[in-house]
């Protein structure tokens, strides 16, 4: 099968952030929601929407707050890519493959990647944000509007996830679903991935056909 698009997630797939979100989620469930331990790692994958829809509903003061801290530490993040990702990408380019960022995060966020890494917008053909598309992860509607851009079926397209819900949300679009063990581990997310890898050390577009057969 021809594959004319991979999309990827953002954090935990492009870019090594997720344990600083972990840390800045963690600290805000602590401050708020103290009695529910762990509650960081399961609101992971989620827009900003809907982590405030589950932390603070209706509560627009502490939205707001929240939303300031968050965009002050996404201003001040580091931004590694994951190993692998960039000769990856450039060899997917090589092979005729579009590529596309599918992610949870916003225009707002989104602005900060641009001015730290500049070079980050020669890597995708497009860039869609949770402003984009309805429903989010784990609904598949970002997927599936991932393959639409690109006159693909979801079958022609790879998603490349870290989350539960991201991965479900490839899953159910119908694209190749491989899963980075970057966030959680490989034995949690093979049930949920038709292949697993560490990173993108190694990968490429002709070892990744020879999966997808």
């Amino acid at each position: 099968m021809k594959i004319k698009a991979a999309l990827f997630d953002l954090d935990g797939v492009v870019f090594d952030t997720e344990p600083q979100y972990t840390v800045f989620w963690g600290t805000i469930c602590k401050e708020y929601h103290p009695e529910e331990v762990g509650l960081e790692h399961r609101i992971k994958g989620q827009t900003l929407t809907q982590i405030f829809d589950t932390l603070f509903p209706g509560q627009t003061d502490i939205q707001a707050s929240v939303t300031e801290r968050l965009n002050a530490f996404e201003r001040e993040m580091r931004l590694d890519y994951i190993p692998g990702f960039v000769d990856f990408v450039q060899d997917l380019h090589a092979h005729g493959v579009k590529t596309a960022v599918v992610t949870s995060s916003n225009k707002e966020k989104m602005k900060a990647v641009y001015k730290k890494r500049p070079e980050f917008l020669d890597y995708f053909d497009r860039i869609l944000t949770s402003e984009d598309f309805a429903h989010s992860k784990p609904a598949p509607d970002c997927y599936l509007k991932g393959a639409e851009i690109f006159g693909a079926l979801p079958q022609e397209c790879v998603g490349f996830e870290d989350s539960f819900n991201g991965l479900r949300a490839v899953r159910e679009s119908g694209a190749y679903t491989i899963g980075l063990a970057t966030t959680n581990s490989k034995e949690a997310i093979i049930p949920l991935s038709d292949q697993v890898i560490d990173d993108f050390t190694h990968l490429t577009y002709n070892e990744m056909m020879k999966w997808i057969g």
